[in-house]
């Protein structure tokens, strides 16, 4: 059986474990039950934005031909750097997106991947985002009322903790249980002085804490984790043949090697299976 179309990121639902899905244009295909079989995924050389659909020579920011990497607000620095939002200035690239998805509640959290890490993200995000970065165990720590003020609380926060993962470390299941909670309130004792500037600023309602939160475990369809990773690429190898053994973040793990399938967005695969 083959089928065709272009990558878009991998879709999760929260079970045990997680459900994968692959998008191919308008379909989705199944990825739990692939997990054993041998699979190939071959590029064809095509890549269609994940925008707008033009066909490109290159790929942006996970996906986007040029026009759309110069022009789209969820491609703008303040994407990755949410501190240096400008919506207030008058100048966000599209003023119209940046309501619907920065001026709205944003959660800061702690997360579990390759180690104890802080991370943003919007409301409709969760638990998604947790997934995707691959979380063993995550928790919601504050609630605040936009994304600019999410940013600066993380600032504070990763003071003391990293913002980041080690994919490396997450893939090959490299990581123990933390008692979230009890970091939480470690973490925020720390940060009490900056969180109050925050909140004098801003008003005392810039900040929510969330006392009542519990920590949420994530488990993965992984068979069998590798020793060594190694990274499949489908500009130098587009031809891959393996067999599949997990799914994790957003990472295929085959036993030939690892890929990140978010990395290739617009690409035009054939999957035989």
């Amino acid at each position: 059986m083959k089928l065709s179309g272009n990558l878009k990121k991998m879709k999760t639902e929260l079970t045990t474990p997680v459900n994968y899905e692959l998008p191919l244009d308008n379909e989705l295909v199944p990825l739990n039950p692939l997990l054993g079989k041998t699979i190939q995924l071959k590029f064809s050389g095509d890549i269609h934005c994940v925008h707008c659909g033009r066909k490109t020579k290159k790929s942006f920011s996970q996906g986007y031909c040029y026009p759309c990497f110069i022009t789209l607000a969820q491609c703008d620095k303040c994407i990755v750097r949410p501190e240096q939002c400008h919506f207030d200035k008058g100048t966000c690239r599209e003023p119209d997106w940046g309501q619907t998805h920065c001026m709205q509640p944003h959660f800061v959290y702690l997360a579990n991947s390759s180690n104890i890490k802080v991370g943003i993200t919007r409301h409709t995000q969760i638990p998604t985002r947790w997934m995707d970065q691959g979380a063993i165990q995550a928790l919601p720590i504050l609630k605040v009322a936009s994304r600019f003020l999410s940013g600066l609380v993380e600032i504070q926060i990763k003071q003391y903790v990293s913002d980041r993962t080690s994919w490396q470390k997450m893939l090959k299941n490299q990581v123990e249980e933390i008692d979230l909670n009890q970091k939480a309130g470690e973490l925020l004792a720390l940060c009490k002085d900056g969180l109050s500037n925050i909140e004098h600023q801003f008003g005392e309602k810039a900040i929510e804490f969330l006392n009542d939160e519990e920590t949420v475990p994530i488990q993965y369809p992984v068979s069998e984790y590798p020793i060594k990773v190694k990274s499949l690429n489908l500009d130098k190898t587009p031809e891959i043949i393996g067999t599949l053994l997990g799914i994790k973040g957003q990472y295929l793990i085959f036993d030939i090697g690892v890929i990140n399938i978010r990395k290739y967005g617009g690409y035009r695969v054939e999957i035989g299976l």
